[in-house]
């Protein structure tokens, strides 16, 4: 194990000697004036102090039973059944290491093999990793593979302009280093992708990215013909799709397809503040395409008794290959949350993911209804999940009053997209409950009221 150094050692001393420096002052006096400066920190406290600070701010927190909340936009409420946060804390999953160490146990090799498997199964194409960060990198790293499919012929990767802002951003900070033109094509009247504007912003593209509900939470209508015109460019066609809703909707695979990817944590973890996460990423079965892959792949194999083993069947990652030769530096892969996903999925089976779907899709039809009663749906069409709303007052004004009757309202939109007016993304999932919408449009009345008096 190398030397490291830890600040409550006596080394600084030994260490600014060694470095040819007599203090600290010195070590930065090239630096100029007023850049360095002191941290206005209170005095340290005891372990218990800080212990019974915290739990009064954490005292202030409301659970959503509590406070309904309404905000999704790509961070969602769903029930996580109470075994599967006892079986990942069991300690063969809980302290196994990332499964890029070839020390991994057969046992988180076998559970991440399955999580492949039923990923596979659920995406519609046979090739799976063993995840990635989560959606916004596994979409970046479909960009970069596009890119080298095409040996850097084309650096043009296409996305909705109806696309996530942080996504947006995950991706144009993943492939500024590749020089990637990263291009959106805006939404037609009905919301949907403009397939006319795809048409001609696909010329030259490395690949084109489309997701089965859009960032509106309008179900796309026509991912096999974004498919068709992505393929007629020569582009590779990449879908993303929210894993709660192939239960009832066809697989990207099934669509066209090269590569999908999406968000594995909406099965088998919390909300947690927006972490930690887990990003799906498969492909065709296709020799160039894996090889293409980042992340890891796990197999199932013999061992030399003859027995069932499971192994890394491929890495393509720095730690293991020539850097030059590497598909991705990606470190960790989310492996925990990953076999999450996959206790949840196991316990579903098919007949219980289509009906979280159906539920779903229920739920956000009810939330649409009576949403539209008090405020206008910018666009008519089957929504998953997320509903955009439009005020005809600023919302920020609505948001404060529904914090204020102890409701958390949606996601504002017109900071990313002002053309959409004062509009916000209301959302459902399977444990939105009636109450809570009708309680919902009891306020927003109200509070719309208030506001024309």
């Amino acid at each position: 194990m190398g030397k490291h150094y830890l600040p409550n050692l006596p080394q600084k001393e030994e260490m600014l000697r060694e470095i040819g420096f007599s203090s600290i002052d010195d070590l930065f006096s090239d630096v100029p004036e007023g850049m360095i400066k002191e941290f206005n920190l209170p005095e340290g406290r005891s372990e218990y102090e800080v212990f019974t600070e915290l739990n009064e701010v954490l005292s202030k927190n409301r659970t959503v039973l509590e406070m309904p909340s309404f905000l999704g936009a790509g961070t969602y409420f769903h029930y996580v059944p109470a075994h599967i946060k006892y079986l990942i804390e069991r300690s063969e999953f809980l302290t196994s290491y990332t499964p890029y160490q070839p020390e991994v146990s057969q046992g988180m090799l076998q559970a991440l093999f399955e999580y492949q498997s039923m990923m596979a199964e659920l995406y519609g194409l046979p090739i799976v990793n063993s995840s990635m960060y989560d959606w916004g990198t596994a979409i970046a790293e479909a960009a970069l593979m596009t890119a080298r499919l095409h040996r850097g012929k084309r650096k043009r990767f296409v996305i909705p302009k109806a696309l996530s802002p942080e996504k947006k951003a995950v991706i144009r900070t993943y492939t500024r280093g590749a020089n990637l033109e990263i291009v959106e094509v805006p939404w037609d009247e009905n919301g949907h992708l403009d397939i006319e504007q795809l048409k001609e912003e696909s010329k030259d593209s490395a690949g084109v990215y489309v997701e089965m509900s859009n960032f509106f939470g309008l179900v796309e209508e026509n991912v096999r013909e974004i498919g068709e015109v992505a393929h007629d460019s020569g582009a590779y066609f990449v879908v993303g799709a929210d894993p709660t809703m192939l239960g009832v909707f066809e697989a990207p695979g099934e669509l066209g397809a090269d590569i999908a990817v999406g968000e594995a944590s909406f099965l088998g973890s919390p909300m947690n503040f927006g972490g930690p996460r887990a990003g799906v990423f498969a492909v065709r079965n296709d020799r160039t395409l894996i090889r293409q892959m980042p992340g890891r792949i796990i197999g199932m194999t013999k061992d030399a008794n003859g027995k069932r083993a499971f192994v890394m069947t491929l890495q393509t990652r720095e730690q293991h290959i020539r850097r030059a030769k590497a598909t991705s530096n990606i470190c960790s892969n989310e492996a925990l949350v990953a076999v999450a996903s996959a206790i949840h999925l196991a316990t579903l089976g098919p007949k219980g993911l289509r009906e979280l779907g159906e539920v779903i899709l229920k739920n956000t039809s009810y939330l649409k209804r009576h949403l539209s009663e008090v405020a206008e749906i910018p666009f008519e069409g089957l929504y998953f999940k997320d509903v955009p709303t439009k005020f005809e007052i600023p919302y920020d004004v609505i948001h404060e009053r529904l914090l204020e009757r102890g409701i958390h309202g949606g996601y504002y939109l017109g900071r990313h997209f002002p053309e959409l007016g004062e509009t916000a993304l209301f959302s459902a999932t399977e444990t939105t409950r009636k109450e809570w919408v009708e309680g919902l449009l009891k306020a927003l009345r109200e509070i719309i009221n208030e506001a024309e008096v």
